[in-house]
């Protein structure tokens, strides 16, 4: 029994994604760390962790061939780095202009996609690492030789894992989708409070925050899956996980969507335990993606339980009680928690059928919509495309490489013998936007603050060869590790690492002081560079954002619409649809968040952008029970209506976007109050489904005046024009 326990305990830390990728970069810093310990080769240990380093940050998922044609693109990328450093060391002049070109030059690389993105940073940043053992380098290969061999040693460690465990990232992504749906329900329970005056709006923001976090792991697994497919087409091997993707992708839909106000259901029963009976089937669904999430990283087979099974019944036994009590006021209500029961009756079964997504699937059409640019000429004209200055990665490039030029010159001014932790701190910390740049600042400086602290008594603890290497593997391990969820500590391990390392060449105590001033001047350039080069302010591109959310809902509802007149069929198109928002509505999400940190002077209309926010949330919410209980209708009045309401609906949100993407007031068009009597007063003959779209029509219809008023309001609070910035195009 406890040998069990152990073997489970230990599959459970193998699960874990970060644990994993620990194991990998630990093998590879003692695979170094030991032979230059035996030969006693001292002065080669720096450059091979470092260049463990750079290829570990350069690395993306991507199957055994795109491994290594990405393994190829990054050691020939850090050649011509290395290089070129070593080449133009010695003539500043030159250098300089190397370094802003290179810079420039390998960020906007990161237009044709994220591997290629990844690859040009570890390219800069292996960059900079020679620049630090520059003048202790020998001669012009020693450098680079020692550099590309401690790449190629992960490299080779990266395929050798892929091999071995080949769907691990797919299972991981998965996985990670299901445990931001847990999040996601369990924001949502929150909603069904059955109490007077209910204020919906704070939750709403939090619902949208944690759905911007589940659309994120969907185009992660998304992503992961294509790099496993070949256009698209999912092989024998993926078709499993494909399979339980699409399943995600319709809870999604279920879970994300709104079948009435929830104020005025809080109001109707707040006397009763119906809305509990939600609420506890909610947080039973929440542990059950849990569940799902540990099966899948662990690769075992899901066994779905009996607590929401059993809370499913409970809530059905409730709302059977309030049918029976037949009273005239709760009508309308009760016909609403009965949309919102089978919708959740349905979730629960797709759970259930997780470990066998066959039985859930529905319809042949199992393509994935593929946004990758895969021939040279995509790439090329990708790349070329984001030369702009209206492009955010064109701001970030042209920013991050005057920074390090500046950078450069304070070394040379100052005449700083260790000065190029200046770049390396610039490089870190510089961000796209001001908020990020914000908040890695703050972490970067407290992270190395205690790492010198912590450094100091272990390198008199610690003055041997052996333990300072020792505790050298543990800091790299341990940077990893921490590198993608808490920031500050990590770098509070790099700066270790950095410590033992120069250590081994005797300079240990002697990069100290130079180090918390180079980090300090570092985010200083940082914040210049994000505050006053091209300065890519939030609240200057927000009307685009919210302009490009209320299409992608219009083109969403569009696509539903259509499917109640033929049947549902999930298609390609209108899973690209709903994906672009659900991706919209995220960007809205994250962009007023962004605002949020920057200065005062800089925010905009700061309670109309959360209104707004909420209201498109909210209508996403409605749209997605639409396409939840998709289904065909076959009474002709009933479409007659439907479509005189999408028409009226479709023409309503492109005056809006056109309203918000022009930043201009503009008199909002005639309401149509007798056709929204007509979607209010449905027949009772009307079957379920046609009250259903009649009612979900009747919520998005209301909501149309106040979303002209707060494009309005937002128009004349502006004082800065609005540029149209690129957007980068999303998983779907």
């Amino acid at each position: 029994m406890q040998n069990s326990r152990f073997k489970l305990t230990l599959g459970r830390y193998w699960a874990n994604d970060r644990i994993n990728y620990s194991i990998r970069v630990f093998i590879a810093l003692v695979g170094v760390a030991l032979p230059c310990w035996y030969w006693e080769a001292t002065t080669a240990v720096t450059p091979l962790v470092l260049g463990i380093i750079a290829s570990a940050l350069a690395e993306t998922d991507d199957n055994l061939r795109g491994r290594m044609k990405a393994q190829s693109m990054t050691l020939f990328c850090f050649l011509v780095a290395s290089l070129s450093i070593e080449l133009l060391f010695d003539t500043p002049w030159l250098f300089a202009i190397g370094l802003f070109v290179s810079t420039f030059g390998f960020i906007m690389l990161g237009a044709m996609g994220a591997r290629y993105a990844s690859i040009a940073f570890a390219s800069l940043l292996l960059a900079v690492y020679t620049m630090l053992g520059a003048e202790n380098s020998p001669n012009l290969w020693y450098q680079p030789a020692l550099l590309l061999a401690g790449a190629s040693w992960y490299g080779m460690l990266s395929l050798t894992w892929q091999l071995l465990w080949p769907n691990q990232p797919v299972q991981q992504s998965l996985a990670g989708v299901f445990n931001e749906f847990a999040h996601y329900l369990d924001s949502k329970s929150k909603l069904f409070e059955p109490v007077l005056d209910m204020v919906p709006q704070p939750l709403r923001l939090e619902a949208a925050s944690k759905n911007a976090r589940v659309v994120t792991a969907l185009n992660n697994a998304k992503s992961t899956l294509l790099h496993r497919a070949r256009r698209g087409q999912p092989n024998q091997t993926g078709d499993k996980f494909l399979k339980i993707y699409f399943l995600a992708q319709d809870i999604h839909e279920r879970a994300s969507s709104s079948h009435y106000r929830y104020q005025d259901l809080a109001a109707a029963f707040h006397r009763s335990d119906v809305l509990f009976r939600f609420q506890r089937l909610l947080t039973s669904q929440a542990n059950a993606c849990r569940e799902i999430s540990q099966a899948l990283s662990m690769g075992k087979q899901y066994r779905h339980g009996a607590e929401s099974v059993r809370a499913l019944d409970e809530l059905q036994e409730s709302l059977n009680y309030l049918k029976a009590q037949n009273k005239p006021e709760w009508r309308i209500f009760v016909s609403q928690l009965e949309y919102l029961f089978n919708n959740l009756a349905t979730v629960e079964r797709q759970l259930s059928n997780v470990s066998n997504p066959d039985v859930a699937q529905t319809g042949d059409d199992i393509e994935l919509a593929d946004t990758e640019a895969r021939s040279m000429k995509e790439l090329w004209q990708r790349f070329i495309g984001q030369f702009t200055p209206d492009s955010i990665l064109f701001r970030h490039a042209l920013r991050m490489a005057i920074a390090l030029v500046v950078g450069y010159g304070c070394i040379q001014f100052l005449d700083l013998e260790r000065g190029y932790w200046i770049l390396l701190t610039t490089l870190f910390v510089c961000q796209p936007n001001y908020s990020a740049t914000r908040q890695k600042l703050v972490q970067r400086v407290a992270g190395t603050l205690a790492g010198l602290l912590i450094g100091i008594p272990l390198l008199y603890l610690f003055p041997g060869q052996e333990g300072q290497l020792v505790l050298m593997v543990l800091a790299g391990v341990l940077f990893f590790a921490f590198r993608t969820v808490r920031y500050g500590l990590a770098t509070t391990f790099i700066t270790l690492l950095v410590l033992f390392c120069f250590n081994q060449l005797g300079e240990g105590f002697a990069v100290i002081l130079p180090r918390l001033g180079d980090t300090l001047l570092g985010c200083l350039l940082a914040v210049l560079a994000v505050s006053y080069i091209l300065p890519d302010w939030q609240a200057n591109r927000l009307h685009n954002v919210m302009a490009s959310a209320i299409t992608a809902n219009r083109d969403y509802l569009g696509q539903i619409i259509g499917q109640y007149r033929i049947g549902k069929k999930d298609s390609l198109q209108y899973r690209i649809s709903r994906r672009d928002a659900h991706n919209t509505d995220a960007q809205l999400s994250t962009a007023i968040s962004n605002m949020l940190a920057e200065p005062g002077r800089y925010r905009m209309a700061t309670d109309e952008c959360f209104r707004f926010l909420t209201l498109n949330h909210a209508m996403l919410s409605y749209i997605s029970a639409l396409g939840a209980h998709r289904t065909r209708l076959d009474e002709e009045y009933t479409h007659q209506l439907v479509a005189e309401a999408h028409r009226y609906i479709h023409s309503q949100l492109d005056c809006l976007s056109t309203q918000l993407s022009g930043n201009v007031c503009a008199q909002a068009p005639d309401g149509d109050n007798e056709l929204e009597q007509r979607l209010a007063q449905w027949r009772d003959e009307d079957c379920t489904s046609a009250r259903m779209v009649l009612q979900q029509l009747h919520l998005i219809h209301r909501m149309l005046p106040e979303l002209h008023s707060l494009a309005n309001k937002l128009a004349a609070r502006t004082t800065k024009p609005v540029k149209e910035n690129d957007k980068i195009p999303e998983s779907k």
